[in-house]
């Protein structure tokens, strides 16, 4: 998923997206452990999808506080 898909969504949106992202990582973690797992760059893609919506998520909180002061 892209950023600028991301940015459109909301903060509960954003957060049910890394829960089920890092569901899948978690499993994907299980999957290679055992040797079941096939397709190798999904892990690096879930978890680059991980790194964006903490990113924006922060982004967000920066911006929040900043608005504060």
């Amino acid at each position: 998923m892209k950023a600028t898909d991301l940015r459109t969504k909301s903060e509960d949106e954003l957060k049910q997206e890394l829960l089920g992202l890092r569901k899948e990582a978690f499993n994907l973690r299980f999957q290679a452990a055992s040797g079941q797992l096939e397709n190798t760059t999904r892990k690096r893609l879930v978890r680059r999808g991980i790194a964006r919506i903490k990113t924006i998520l922060r982004e967000r909180n920066a911006q929040a506080q900043a608005n504060k002061e």
